[in-house]
């Protein structure tokens, strides 16, 4: 079944809100907001902010389009089942490896829903022009639709104050030797031909990912390791812990990709001017 297919019988996702580009459009931004907030409560102020004197988050993009996804209504557990706006259901974040099962539903559809995004974009203006990324749980659905992209490589990818879901499980099967951390027997005659079939750790881990997802894999396709990824963080963010941020681009990391790390002081859980500036500088390297 196919995934776009799949989210639009399970989830309602409303029109993204979408901002045009000041000059000609030769971008494509998809931008995902945090829990319980929404594309028109989220899209307009970032893009409005200063990152200068003269310049702002979207006049440092004047051929980009900026695509502000809607997360659709969902029952929170740690509300007491309140129906909020959410990319995906997940426990406390102080236990962030608890009822895993929670975030399931929520990250299949969304994932579906992003790549959908993704796919559009890319057919508007080329892979090399399209970049996703998110705030706070829009940055973790945004990498979690990273790590299962199986289209073309995209320009960058990036989060702002996230975490990434199934981070331990992840590192678990990525950091092992093989399948359940056995090493292959060198007297072993058959030992060649199984090592053949056998992938690589990070491989594996991404494999494991989609199928607890049960998302669709086409192929041993690790695109995202072709994605430059920032990831910046607040040192005094109170809701989504600096602990979280770093083992996410640890996590990341380990899976190949490219990722570079940034820590702001006296920043909490949102994005500041000398963040927004540091993502514009390098994703103007990655647009070219």
């Amino acid at each position: 079944m196919a995934e776009s297919a799949r989210a639009s019988r399970t989830a309602a996702y409303p029109e993204p809100l979408v901002i045009p580009s000041l000059e000609q459009h030769k971008q494509t931004f998809i931008i995902l907001h945090g829990r319980g907030s929404s594309a028109s409560i989220f899209g307009p102020p970032l893009l409005e902010t200063h990152i200068s004197d003269s310049e702002t988050f979207r006049s440092s993009f004047p051929n980009a389009q900026f695509v502000f996804p809607t997360a659709s209504k969902r029952r929170a557990q740690i509300y007491h089942r309140s129906v909020i706006n959410q990319w995906f259901d997940n426990w406390h974040l102080q236990q962030p490896d608890d009822r895993v099962e929670l975030q399931i539903p929520g990250l299949r559809e969304t994932s579906a829903y992003i790549h959908s995004l993704l796919q559009t974009a890319i057919d508007h203006v080329g892979a090399e022009n399209v970049v996703v990324g998110g705030l706070s749980q829009g940055c973790a659905a945004a990498l979690l639709s990273l790590l299962t992209w199986n289209g073309e490589p995209i320009a960058a990818a990036f989060g702002m104050c996230g975490w990434l879901p199934f981070r331990l499980q992840l590192e678990e099967v990525a950091s092992s030797d093989g399948p359940g951390g056995e090493v292959p027997d060198d007297d072993d005659p058959f030992a060649a031909s199984e090592e053949a079939e056998i992938q690589d750790a990070p491989t594996q881990a991404v494999d494991f990912l989609c199928e607890e997802l049960e998302i669709e894999r086409k192929g041993p396709s690790m695109m995202f390791q072709r994605i430059p990824v920032f990831l910046g963080h607040g040192v005094e963010d109170e809701k989504v812990s600096l602990k979280l941020g770093r083992e996410a681009a640890r996590c990341i990391k380990l899976l190949g990709a490219n990722v570079e790390w940034r820590e702001y002081e006296r920043l909490g859980h949102w994005y500041s001017a000398p963040m927004l500036l540091d993502l514009v500088r390098t994703l103007g390297k990655c647009l070219g």
